[in-house]
C-alpha cells in the first residue's frame, strides 16, 4: 500500500503558475504509475496528466497540453505538476493517484491509491 499527500495548491491570478507536489510513502515509489486528476464543483473527476515508471513516458489531457508538466523524483518519492498560464477553468481540487499497474493513464478506475486533494483557485 502507498500513501499519497498533495501540496502546493492555492489562489493565483490568471496567467500565473503553481507547482503541485505529490509525496508518497509506504512502498517503493519508483514502481508506481502516477496520475493527476482534478474535480471542479458539480463536475466529474477528470484526468490531467500521468507519468509511468520511466520519467520520460508522460501523457496529458488536451486542455492542459503545453501549459502543464508532470515530472517525478523517485529519490524523493515525489511527483510534481508544474502548472503555467493558469486559467479560471483550471480551478478545481487536484488529486494525485497511483498504482503499480495502470493500463490507461487517464482512467480514474485504474488507480487504487488516492491523495486527499489540494485546492487550486484561479481568479480572472
Amino acid at each position: 500500500q502507498v500513501q499519497l499527500v498533495e501540496s502546493g495548491g492555492g489562489l493565483v491570478q490568471a496567467g500565473g503558475s503553481l507547482r503541485l507536489s505529490c509525496a508518497a510513502s509506504g512502498r517503493t515509489f519508483s514502481n508506481y504509475v502516477v496520475g493527476w486528476f482534478r474535480q471542479a464543483p458539480g463536475k466529474e473527476r477528470e484526468f490531467v496528466a500521468g507519468i509511468r515508471r520511466s520519467a520520460d513516458n508522460t501523457y496529458y489531457a488536451d486542455s492542459v497540453k503545453g501549459r502543464f508538466t508532470i515530472s517525478r523524483d523517485n529519490a524523493k518519492n515525489t511527483v510534481y505538476l508544474q502548472m503555467n498560464s493558469l486559467e479560471p477553468e483550471d480551478t478545481a481540487v487536484y488529486y494525485c493517484a497511483a498504482d503499480s499497474i495502470v493500463w490507461k493513464l487517464d482512467a480514474v478506475g485504474d488507480y487504487d491509491y488516492w491523495g486527499q486533494g489540494t485546492q487550486v483557485t484561479v481568479s480572472s
